[in-house]
């Protein structure tokens, strides 16, 4: 399965590279498409989410790296300033 990798600036300016186990997360991202940060974390929960699933299929458990990804994304945004704030999603790459 490829795994991707996503280049994201957040609100405080901040830049971190972000894991995915497949493919399936560009389905929720476009790259240089900037998101409301609420709107980023429901995007980042559900493209995470369906790509710890595809692992799954293929493999019969989930992908904890793709879940530790998703907490440590839930976990920086509650830093973030909120108002007005928005994610950038920069890139991806493989």
């Amino acid at each position: 399965m490829p795994e991707v990798h996503f280049r994201v600036r957040w609100p405080d300016g901040g830049l971190d590279t972000c894991y995915s186990p497949s493919t399936v997360i560009k389905d929720f991202f476009v790259a240089g498409q900037a998101y409301p940060l609420d709107e980023f974390l429901q995007r980042s929960r559900s493209g995470l989410n369906a790509a710890s699933e595809r692992v799954r299929a293929l493999y019969g458990m989930s992908c904890s790296r793709a879940l530790g990804q998703l907490a440590a994304i839930e976990a920086k945004a509650k830093s973030q300033p909120t108002e007005g704030a928005s994610v950038l999603v920069e890139a991806f790459s493989a």
